[in-house]
């Protein structure tokens, strides 16, 4: 048993590991972190002086270095976007999340198990029908498209909804939609098969 535990933990160090090497790799390859962040007109001297306050100057391995003791300790360093802790920006997030998690489990269960139960004692009727096929279009349909298509529809042509951001009820209502919308329809199927099994 030790040794499996010890196994275990080994290959998740390794897996966290590479990703954050992964992470650092990437943030670098994807060009100039500085430049990214900076103003359009900013001026060469300010580039630099930026950059060596971040200790982007300072050597790759050295960097490397850093970064990886930052992580050990839970200090991913400051945001550029944002100007803040990002661990900081991360925590205060969960809040918002787990609201969204929430919203997301009681929109799929309040539609799942209705449509399931219904389609199954209605079998081979026309709901059953309407009911399996949006089952199959909604674990079909990529999450990323169909919150494009609601974007699209209900906040930039109609405006009822807000394209992003966090804040009130409406804040929810497109995102909760889009993660609802795939396990619902796997829930409404397994629903109907367990209805009729028993």
């Amino acid at each position: 048993m030790r040794a499996y535990v010890a196994s275990r933990l080994a290959q998740t160090a390794l897996v966290v590991f590479l990703s954050l090497s992964a992470v650092f790799a990437m943030v670098r390859l994807s060009g100039d972190p500085v430049l990214l962040f900076m103003p359009m007109d900013i001026q060469a001297k300010d580039v630099n002086e930026f950059r060596q306050r971040l200790g982007f100057n300072d050597p790759i391995p050295l960097q490397y270095a850093r970064f990886l003791a930052g992580a050990v300790r839970g200090d991913f360093g400051e945001s550029l976007r944002y100007r803040r802790d990002a661990m900081g920006l991360v925590l205060e997030r969960i809040p918002a999340t787990l609201l969204l998690a929430g919203t997301s489990l009681l929109l799929t269960f309040a539609i799942a198990v209705p449509l399931g139960v219904l389609s199954a004692v209605r079998r081979d009727g026309p709901l059953d029908h309407v009911v399996t096929i949006a089952t199959v279009l909604g674990q079909a349909t990529p999450g990323f498209w169909l919150g494009l298509i609601l974007i699209y529809l209900f906040s930039v042509r109609l405006g009822w909804v807000p394209t992003g951001g966090m804040g009130g009820v409406a804040h929810l209502v497109m995102p909760s939609i889009v993660l609802a919308a795939f396990y619902a329809a796997r829930i409404a199927r397994l629903t109907r098969s367990a209805v009729l099994d028993a």
